[in-house]
C-alpha cells in the first residue's frame, strides 16, 4: 500500500503539532478540569428518600473536620508535587522527566476528581450524618420514606452535600496524589526492579538489587498518609467504611493508571527513566521509548541479559 501523501499547509502543521507534542495531554487535562468546574458550581445530587428510623444517617454533624478541603489539597496535591520537584532536581533529572513526572500528577488528580463527583451525584447516596444536616421539620414520621422536602435547614451546600456520601472524595484525592508519590519513588529507588544478573541499558551495566527495607518504607509512607486521611473521614462521621474503602480503591486505580502511561513498570530495569516523549520533545536524556513488557524483562532474566551470555562465552 502507498504511503499516504504528507499534509501540507495549516492542517498538515497541526497535525504534526499534535503528533509532535504532549497537546493532546493538555487538551485532555483541561477537559477534565472544566468538567469538574461545571460539576462543582451546577450540578445537584440524585436525592435519595430516607427514613428517621434509620441509626446509619443519624450520626451528629461535626463543624470543625480533621481534615478539611484545604489540608487535603496540601497533602495531596503540594506535598507531591514539592517532592517530586525537589527529587528530580536534587537528582539534576532531565527536563522530560520533570515534565512528565508532574503532568502525570495533575491528569491523575484530575481524573480522580472529574470521576468522583460524578459517582457521587448520581449515586445521591446519604452521609451518615443526614439527618443532622437536614433538621427534619416537627410531625415528620419516623416510620416511613421521606424525601429531602421535610428538611428545615436552610445553608444550601450543607444541605444537599449531605447526599454525596458514595464514594469518599477525600479519600479517592489522598490515594490519587499521595498515591502517585509514592509509585514514583518505588521507581526511582528501584524497590521491584530486583533479580538474578545485571541489567544493560546501552552503556550502563549494573547488578539488580532487592530494595532495602529502609526505602521500601520511605515509599509506603505516602499511603499511609492517604490511608490516615481515609480514616479521618469515618471519624467526622463524613462516610462509612464502604465509602472509604470504594473511594481509596478509586483513587489509588486512577494514579495508578495515570503513572504507567509515562513510566514503566515497577519490575522494569528501567523503572526510573519516564517513557520517550513525542517525537517532537527535543530532549538528549530521553535514552528509550515505549517497549512491551517481554522487552522490559531482558533485565530481570539472566538467561537473555547480555552480561550473562558474554560471561558463559568467555569460560567457553
Amino acid at each position: 500500500m502507498a504511503p499516504s501523501p504528507t499534509r501540507t499547509g495549516f492542517l498538515g502543521s497541526m497535525s504534526r503539532f499534535w503528533h509532535r507534542s504532549y497537546a493532546a495531554d493538555y487538551i485532555g487535562f483541561a477537559l477534565l478540569l472544566t468538567c469538574y468546574l461545571l460539576i462543582l458550581f451546577f450540578v445537584e445530587p440524585f436525592h435519595r428518600m430516607f427514613s428517621l428510623n434509620d441509626l446509619r444517617i443519624s450520626f451528629p454533624h461535626a463543624e470543625v473536620e480533621r481534615v478539611p478541603i484545604g489540608l487535603d489539597l496540601v497533602y495531596a496535591v503540594l506535598v507531591p508535587l514539592i517532592v517530586l520537584t525537589v527529587y528530580n532536581t536534587a537528582t539534576q533529572a532531565s527536563s522530560h522527566k520533570h515534565h512528565v513526572a508532574i503532568l502525570g500528577l495533575a491528569i491523575a488528580m484530575a481524573l480522580t476528581v472529574c470521576l468522583t463527583d460524578i459517582i457521587k451525584n448520581t449515586v445521591g447516596r446519604p452521609r451518615p450524618d443526614l439527618l443532622s444536616r437536614c433538621r427534619p421539620k416537627q410531625g415528620t414520621p419516623h416510620d416511613a420514606l421521606v424525601s429531602i422536602d421535610v428538611c428545615t435547614q436552610t445553608d444550601h451546600h450543607t444541605l444537599h452535600d449531605g447526599w454525596r456520601s458514595f464514594p469518599s472524595g477525600h479519600s479517592s484525592f489522598s490515594f490519587a496524589g499521595l498515591g502517585y508519590l509514592s509509585l514514583f519513588l518505588a521507581g526511582q529507588m528501584r524497590i521491584f526492579a530486583h533479580g538474578a544478573g545485571v541489567s544493560t541499558v546501552g552503556e550502563h551495566t549494573e547488578k539488580l538489587v532487592r530494595g532495602d527495607l529502609v526505602r521500601s518504607l520511605v515509599c509506603l509512607g505516602p499511603l499511609l498518609g492517604a490511608l490516615m486521611i481515609a480514616i479521618s473521614r469515618c471519624q467526622d462521621y463524613r462516610h462509612d467504611v464502604y465509602d472509604v474503602c470504594v473511594g481509596a480503591l478509586l483513587g489509588w486505580t486512577v494514579t495508578y493508571w495515570s503513572y504507567r502511561r509515562y513510566w514503566p513498570r515497577l519490575g522494569s530495569s528501567r523503572c526510573d527513566e519516564p517513557y520517550a516523549g513525542p517525537p517532537g520533545v527535543d530532549d538528549d536524556a530521553v535514552r528509550y521509548g515505549r517497549v512491551r513488557d517481554e522487552e522490559e524483562a531482558i533485565g530481570s532474566n539472566p538467561r537473555s541479559n547480555v552480561g550473562y551470555e558474554l560471561s558463559e562465552l568467555s569460560r567457553h
